[in-house]
């Protein structure tokens, strides 16, 4: 029996129950001690951790949303920007239109203004230089006429009679030319 009694305390695969008995004592209370203050701990900061986490993509995420309110509107804002700037530009445009059409009437106002001043001065000009021709003629009409006739036409009706015939038979011969023979 002693050969069997070694043999069993020699069998390092089969534990005693003494220690196996203690060793379940050992691990229950420790388990017992770290249910009781390790895990809570373990779990508040797990707890902790995950509504940090979840709390920061909620924030992420609401400040995304916030992001993308703020840049719709922004490009409302920038739409409405640019339609008032074309609305600007077009306003702009036809008042420009408007001006140089009251400009170019101006001027043609001024041109039409400047050409009938100018014909009246040509007008004026032709009567001066009409009556200065025609005293002239009429003054060289008597000269020549004296010259012919050998006397003076020193009578004022009768000078005057002359020249005026002179004149009729110019202002005749005037008016038989045709206009485009020159």
């Amino acid at each position: 029996m002693d050969i069997v009694l070694a043999a069993e305390q020699l069998n390092p695969l089969v534990p005693h129950t003494v220690e196996i008995v203690v060793g379940l004592i050992a691990f229950g209370l420790l388990y017992w001690v770290l249910a009781k203050t390790v895990f809570p701990q373990f779990e508040k900061i797990y707890a902790e951790r995950t509504d940090k986490i979840e709390g920061g993509l909620k924030r992420a995420e609401e400040a995304q949303a916030e992001a993308q309110r703020i840049k719709q509107q922004y490009d409302e804002q920038l739409a409405g920007l640019r339609a008032e700037a074309a609305r600007i530009r077009d306003d702009a445009r036809a008042e420009g239109q408007q001006i140089k059409a009251e400009l170019r009437a101006d001027a043609e106002a001024e041109a039409a203004r400047i050409r009938a001043r100018a014909e009246e001065q040509i007008a004026a000009q032709r009567e001066a230089a009409v009556r200065s021709l025609r005293a002239e003629v009429g003054s060289l009409a008597t000269q020549l006429a004296e010259r012919i006739i050998g006397s003076e036409l020193s009578d004022p009706a009768r000078r005057s009679a002359t020249v005026d015939g002179f004149l009729q038979e110019l202002d005749g011969l005037d008016s038989r030319q045709p206009t485009g023979a020159n």
